[in-house]
């Protein structure tokens, strides 16, 4: 009994040890490991800071900047036409086909007219009957007035004279009747009132129709095109400003806001303001010479309202903006990154106005902003699409930075070789030189001949550090 209660004190004792030794473990490992981890990940930002930090970049250009205002409209057919019988009767022919192309007095149905003509022949025949009348009063009119107020009365002349007019009269009110039942007899040929494309059909061949339905077709001009948008009441001034100076070109561009459909030219804008929305209604008039524009189809609008002429532009992923505003790195032919505040005057997708602090014979980083900071070392890579437009820096430019090396022209050929691989396998991959290195090997079976014969060439670490370096950069233009 003794032997067994000194074994339980015993485990107990051990039991507590092995508790206190293990929450002295816990508490080293919270206390110890974080300070190593720490120094660690200082050694490597040292060791990274040291390094240059691989960057593209571009030059700042003079170019004329045009300014546009950006709406959205609907295109509308600018004219529309529904056309209609405008008497009754039997469709004996359809005389075109659903979509076509018509023009102006061409035919579109018949409609029976035997009625009609039926009618016309009667007033003409009418006005025969009324002028052989007419004839004959004024002969006796004419036979009266020889004789002598004793042998015919003059009771008898006025009556005759009074006949002689009433006809004459008639005969106009004939000349009437005809003219209308000759419009009647026409309006049994429908033709197009204008020209323009038709649509769809709304009654056939043998069907009876009437003043009242609801049509045959519709027509509408398409060739040119209307485009009816809005712009905010801010713009309004700008724009009146810009009709001012003459006329005002429009582009209907494609629902990704980039491909212009066509081109035209402001034509009117609404004589008030929408109260509701607080915009304003213009319209705008396009050639549609090949039918890009459709009716009720919807449209991004924008207006060209100034061109600023010969500014120094850059682009826009160059901007970029701090506690202080907007700034911009800029090379140094020491082949380090200046941090320059910069004004920006115009900025759109793609290219910013510099108003102030950046000079056209500079240039500037456009990729590669994460462990960039003022004054750091930099790899530069340069460039290859030039905004469409932009007049080239002057050749000072050129001397700002280095001549490129046989290294970076080969990491230039290999970036080039590369490109389109990388796009098309590696496009949601972490843009880093090591996850665009394992994804090339990856897929080091499926890439293009040009870039396996351009890694052929660059054999060795550094130079497969260029190629996925120069790859990575062309991911990120």
């Amino acid at each position: 009994m003794l032997k067994g209660r000194q074994v339980a004190r015993l485990l107990k004792r051990v039991l507590v040890y092995a508790l206190i030794a293990a929450v002295a473990g816990v508490v080293a490992y919270i206390t110890i490991v974080p300070a190593v981890q720490k120094q660690a990940a200082g050694r490597r930002a040292k060791a990274m800071g040291d390094q240059p930090v691989p960057v593209v970049d571009a030059p700042a250009r003079i170019a004329d900047m045009p300014v546009y205002l950006n709406g959205v409209g609907t295109a509308k057919a600018r004219n529309t036409v529904i056309v209609r019988p405008q008497v009754d009767g039997r469709i004996l022919s359809i005389k075109f086909k659903e979509g076509q192309e018509v023009k102006r007095g061409e035919v579109l149905a018949l409609i029976d007219p035997a009625t009609y003509q039926a009618q016309l022949d009667q007033a003409t025949a009418k006005k025969g009957l009324d002028e052989a009348q007419l004839a004959n009063a004024q002969r006796d009119l004419e036979r009266y007035a020889k004789l002598t107020t004793l042998s015919v009365a003059a009771k008898t002349i006025d009556t005759q004279r009074a006949l002689v007019a009433q006809l004459t009269a008639q005969i106009k009110l004939d000349e009437a009747a005809i003219a209308n039942a000759k419009a009647f007899l026409d309006y049994t040929t429908i033709v197009s009132p204008l020209d323009g494309r038709t649509g769809i059909r709304m009654v056939d061949e043998g069907n009876l129709v009437r003043a009242s339905d609801v049509g045959i077709v519709m027509i509408t001009e398409v060739k040119p095109i209307a485009v009816v948008f809005t712009l905010p009441q801010q713009q309004l001034s700008q724009v009146n400003a810009a009709l001012a100076r003459g006329p005002v070109t429009v582009e209907a561009l494609d629902a990704d806001g980039k491909t212009a459909l066509d081109r035209g030219m402001l034509q009117v804008v609404d004589n008030q303001v929408d109260q509701t929305t607080g915009t304003v209604r213009m319209k705008a008039e396009f050639p549609n010479a090949n039918l890009q524009l459709w009716p009720g189809q919807f449209v991004n609008v924008r207006v060209l309202i100034d061109t600023l002429k010969q500014v120094v532009v850059i682009p826009t992923p160059a901007v970029q903006r701090g506690p202080n505003g907007a700034f911009a790195y800029v090379v140094q032919a020491d082949e380090r990154a200046a941090l320059r505040p910069i004004t920006v005057g115009l900025q759109d997708e793609t290219t910013a106005v510099i108003a102030k602090g950046i000079e056209p014979t500079e240039r500037v980083v456009t990729t590669g902003f994460a462990r960039l900071k003022d004054g750091a070392r930099i790899n530069v890579v340069r460039a290859e699409d030039q905004p469409r437009g932009a007049k080239p820096a002057p050749d000072a430019a050129k001397g700002a930075a280095p001549a490129p090396s046989a290294k970076s022209e080969g990491r230039e050929k290999m970036r080039t070789a590369c490109a389109e691989d990388v796009q098309k396998f590696c496009a949601n991959v972490e843009r880093s030189k090591d996850a665009i290195r394992g994804c090339l090997q990856a897929h080091a079976a499926e890439l293009s001949e040009t870039c396996k014969a351009a890694g052929a060439r660059q054999k060795g670490s550094k130079a497969r550090e260029a190629d996925v370096r120069k790859a990575d950069g062309s991911s990120t233009q």
